[in-house]
């Protein structure tokens, strides 16, 4: 197995238990969401492994979407009933968003539950991703798909932080420096809890 990806296997939670929320910034968001739960989704992290280590799929949504548009995110969205869990809608996502078909992705296991300002709970599914996988972005959805090497995102210091005020509430906004697009909001803070399930920061 690829020394990277070894290193973030046990920083997962089992495919078994999937995780509850509230999400682990819950008490952030306090005013805005409440004792509520948000609108469950899920989100796939691709890693794929190539000559190079691992990188991490990323997109970056179409920028006349309603919700998050032109920012970078992961594929993924909310859960629809007949969804069998998170894993399920994450791989119905990706088919729909970048063509990844179900059979070329091998989930790892789960990072924390995420509460977003936009009322969703979300769950990271971490999977690896066939090596020779070529995305087809849905260009109603997703204007862009792009990778970038996981070591970036182990690296604590291209990780940012700082405080920001939205709505009269001061809140903690995550970034990670990179000379590529923007990343950060949810997406970096998905990143950061995976780093820090990992004991790097």
């Amino acid at each position: 197995m690829n020394p990277e990806l070894a290193k973030v296997i046990p920083a997962l939670q089992s495919l078994q238990f999937p995780p509850q929320p509230p999400g682990w910034n819950h008490s952030e968001l306090n005013d805005l969401l409440g004792t509520s739960s948000g609108i469950p989704a899920a989100v796939l992290v691709p890693l794929r492994v190539d000559p190079q280590g691992v990188q991490v799929l990323f997109t970056r949504r179409n920028a006349e979407l309603r919700q998050h548009a032109g920012q970078v995110s992961f594929p993924g969205g909310s859960c629809d009933p007949d969804d069998a869990g998170p894993v399920a809608t994450a791989l119905r996502e990706c088919a729909e968003e970048i063509s990844l078909p179900a059979q070329a992705v091998r989930p790892l296991g789960f990072l924390d539950c995420l509460d977003t300002i936009s009322g969703f709970c979300v769950t990271p599914v971490v999977a690896e991703i066939d090596a020779e996988f070529h995305p087809r972005p849905n260009p109603q959805e997703v204007a862009e798909v792009f990778e970038v090497p996981l070591a970036v995102f182990l690296d604590p210091d291209r990780w940012r932080s700082c405080k920001v005020e939205y709505l009269g509430v001061m809140r903690t906004l995550h970034e990670f420096d990179y000379s590529g697009p923007r990343i950060w909001g949810a997406t970096a803070a998905i990143l950061v809890n995976m780093v820090r399930r990992m004991g790097l920061a």
